[in-house]
C-alpha cells in the first residue's frame, strides 16, 4: 500500500484480511494519518496498532473521528448512556463473546465501526479471531449466492446474550431486553455502503426467513463452517497497549475464553452506522430489502 506518511507502514497479517499498522500513534492523528487508516481500514476490514496505550479520552477521541460513538442500547435502556465500556474478565465474570458474531445487529442501526483497547492480559490465552464475511460471501456458489441475495435474517437477542448480560447486570435488565429489544430484520446479504462490496451478514443465533426450519437450520450451518474457516479468518495474539480497529460491516469476531478463570480486562468503544442494505450488482441507488426496512415490531425504543 503506497502511503500518505513518510515511515507508515501496512503490513497484512493474513491473507483474507487483517493488517498492522506501524508507524502511525493514534493519539493526536493528524486529518493525512486518518486518511491512511481510514483505507487500510477499508481494504483490510481489520486493523492493529501496538503500543498505544491509549488513556480513555485518547480512545473516546480516537473512535470520534470515525463518527458518533453509540451508547449500548440495552444499557441505554436502564439509563446508562456511556459509550466507551471496559469489557473485565474474572472468576465471577466469566467471558461471554467466544462464538462468532457481529455486535449489535438486533438493533436496526448496528455499529460500522469496533474499537477496542487491551489494557490488562492473562499470561496466556484470551486471543480475539476475526472473519471476512466478504470471503464468506465470495465462497458461496453463484446460485447460493443469488438465492442469499434474496434474503433477510430476523436478529434477535439470544438466550446466551440474555443471560450474559443479566449476570453482569442484574437480573431486572433480562426484562427490559425482553420488552424493547424485539430486534431487526437486516438483509442477509448486506452492500457495504462505502466499497461496494456483498457480505454474507451473518451472526449467530440469527433466523433466516421464508424457508423451512429444517431449512434455516442447514444454511445456518453452511454459513458458520464458512466463517470459522481458518482460511477466511485471523488469530490476534493481544500485547498490553494493542489497539483493533474493525469494520462491523463486512465481519465477524469471536473472543476466546481459553484463558478463564484468569483475569482480563479490555476497553471497547463502538461508532454508531446506518441501516444494513442490499444494493444489487449495477444498480444506481441503494435498494433496501423490504423487510429490512423496519425493526420487527416497531416501538419507541427504535424511533
Amino acid at each position: 500500500m503506497k502511503s500518505l506518511l513518510k515511515d507508515v507502514a501496512v503490513t497484512p497479517v493474513a491473507g483474507s484480511l487483517g493488517a498492522e499498522v506501524d508507524g502511525l500513534p493514534l493519539r493526536d492523528l493528524s486529518d493525512e494519518g486518518f486518511a491512511v487508516l481510514h483505507q487500510a481500514l477499508l481494504d483490510h476490514q481489520v486493523l492493529f496498532v501496538r503500543g498505544q496505550h491509549l488513556t480513555e479520552q485518547e480512545h473516546l477521541d480516537f473512535a470520534s473521528r470515525w463518527g458518533q460513538p453509540m451508547a449500548h442500547p440495552v444499557a441505554r435502556l436502564a439509563g446508562d448512556v456511556r459509550v466507551i465500556s471496559p469489557v473485565e474478565d474474572t472468576v465471577d465474570s466469566p467471558p461471554t463473546a467466544d462464538q462468532w458474531h457481529t455486535d449489535i445487529t438486533y438493533w436496526p442501526e448496528p455499529p460500522k465501526i469496533g474499537i477496542l483497547c487491551a489494557l490488562t492480559l492473562p499470561n496466556a490465552g484470551g486471543d480475539t479471531l476475526w472473519s471476512s464475511l466478504y470471503a464468506a460471501y465470495d465462497a458461496l456458489s453463484e446460485p447460493l449466492r443469488t438465492f442469499a441475495e434474496g434474503l433477510s435474517a430476523l436478529h434477535a437477542p439470544s438466550a446466551h446474550f440474555v443471560r450474559s448480560w443479566t449476570q453482569r447486570h442484574g437480573s431486572e435488565q433480562g426484562s427490559l431486553i425482553e420488552k424493547h429489544m424485539a430486534g431487526a430484520m437486516l438483509p442477509l446479504v448486506r452492500t457495504h455502503d462505502e466499497t461496494g462490496r456483498q457480505a454474507l451478514f451473518y451472526t449467530g443465533g440469527m433466523t433466516i426467513q421464508g424457508v423451512a426450519p429444517v431449512e434455516n437450520e442447514l444454511l445456518m450451518e453452511l454459513f458458520e463452517k464458512l466463517v470459522s474457516d481458518p482460511n477466511r479468518s485471523l488469530r490476534w495474539r493481544w500485547a498490553e497497549g494493542d489497539v483493533a480497529i474493525w469494520d462491523e460491516r463486512c465481519t465477524n469476531h469471536r473472543a476466546l475464553s481459553d484463558h478463564y478463570p484468569r483475569y482480563r480486562l479490555m476497553r471497547r468503544c463502538t461508532v454508531q452506522g446506518d441501516r444494513p442494505f442490499f444494493r444489487p450488482s449495477g444498480a444506481q441507488e441503494p435498494l433496501i430489502v423490504a423487510s429490512a426496512a423496519e425493526p420487527c415490531t416497531p416501538g419507541e425504543t427504535y424511533k
